[in-house]
């Protein structure tokens, strides 16, 4: 296959490189995608059975417009793929009136015009009688929250790039890329292809393989636990919503009861960091006796016998905000990365923006505040 040359290549086919893969196929490119693992694996940040996606954006109300594309691009892709890859279940984002997660959503929801409640611990628990919060909590509940089925997506975004004419090699590690006049040459351990432009979406590899940019990017192992409920009644999806709480014990993310899942919890800032070497994928007993424990404090009755659990990797960067830029040296390269684990549900969008980036080298969507220039100008104040 040496000298392969093809308009477009895409290296990382997690969600984002599906997306992007997908993208760059549906409007006329021929694409080539590298993976370095077979098809479904579990060795990065996209597998699993679910994700969160959520409108009132507490990170930052920037978000909100592409998150709204991002609902829409997953609805054309349900459609598309003939299943259901997004489940409305409502959301609240609970903690003190202070939190960034209860400020920040109530923040992007008012300067948004998004229909909300602001609920007291009380008012929460009588909408949603399995929580169990503090007096002086409250949470802010959004209707058009739910349950991305993770598997599903980035299955039903590889299908579609392929039916468009991608052609995606998984299992084929990519060795090094470099820039080849205009182009771009990439090798892999089966071969050498040459492209006229180059999408990079490695998650946890993408310091290594944008190691000449020296981004801030830390990575994080995370464990998720799946429980059987003592009570699925009470936290079944049709009355139950996704949920994130800032609490004393942490900052936590979960999901209501689905059959063959149980409830799903995970903490989203107990940071560990590792490589994509070094992570341990076994899992103590410990850790899941600690998210047992926030289930039983908060959500008592959610947490039976545990049906399954796993590690993936956040890859973060100093302000948790993403990147998506070109390449300064070669504008025939851009890349995503840093999406600290809350990138998932953006995936459709982020896809359409890098390949908006590739072929036209500019988008229509929002996405400066998400420029690599914003961090080294942080580094230098």
């Amino acid at each position: 296959m040496a000298g392969t040359s093809v308009d477009s290549i895409v290296i990382g086919l997690g969600v984002m490189g599906a997306a992007s893969a997908a993208h760059l196929a549906r409007r006329g490119q021929r694409v080539l995608g590298f993976d370095a693992y077979p098809r479904g694996h579990t060795q990065g940040s996209s597998h699993g059975r679910s994700r969160i996606i959520r409108e009132a954006y507490f990170e930052a109300p920037e978000y909100v417009p592409l998150v709204q594309r991002a609902y829409k691009l997953w609805r054309e892709l349900e459609e598309a793929s003939a299943q259901t890859l997004l489940t409305t279940t409502g959301g609240l984002c609970t903690g003190s009136p202070e939190s960034s997660a209860v400020s920040g959503a109530l923040q992007s929801a008012e300067l948004h015009g998004l229909p909300h409640e602001l609920l007291s611990a009380a008012e929460v628990t009588a909408r949603f009688p399995g929580f169990s919060l503090a007096e002086d909590m409250v949470g802010v509940l959004e209707p058009r929250a739910g349950v991305l089925h993770a598997n599903r997506c980035v299955a039903a975004l590889l299908d579609i790039a392929t039916q468009h004419g991608a052609d995606l090699h998984h299992d084929e590690p990519v060795i090094r890329w470099s820039a080849n006049g205009q182009g771009v040459r990439v090798e892999t351990a089966a071969g050498s292809y040459l492209a006229d432009r180059l999408v990079v979406t490695a998650g946890p590899w993408a310091s290594e393989l944008l190691a000449e940019l020296t981004l801030p990017l830390q990575v994080q192992r995370v464990v998720n636990a799946h429980l059987e409920s003592r009570r699925p009644e009470r936290f079944a999806a049709a009355r139950f919503p996704v949920f994130i709480m800032q609490v004393a014990e942490g900052h936590y993310y979960g999901m209501p009861f689905m059959p063959g899942q149980g409830v799903k919890i995970g903490r989203h800032d107990n940071i560990q960091p590792c490589t994509p070497q070094t992570i341990r994928r076994d899992i103590d007993p410990a850790e899941i006796e600690t998210l047992r424990g926030v289930l039983d404090r908060y959500l008592p009755g959610a947490a039976g016998p545990v049906m399954s659990s796993f590690t993936c990797m956040y890859t973060s960067t100093p302000d948790r905000h993403f990147i998506l830029d070109r390449h300064p040296e070669h504008p025939q390269v851009v890349y995503g990365c840093g999406f600290s684990g809350h990138g998932f549900k953006f995936a459709p969008v982020i896809g359409e923006v890098l390949s908006d980036l590739a072929v036209e080298g500019a988008t229509s969507n929002d996405v400066a505040f998400l420029s690599a220039a914003r961090l080294a100008l942080s580094a230098r104040g």
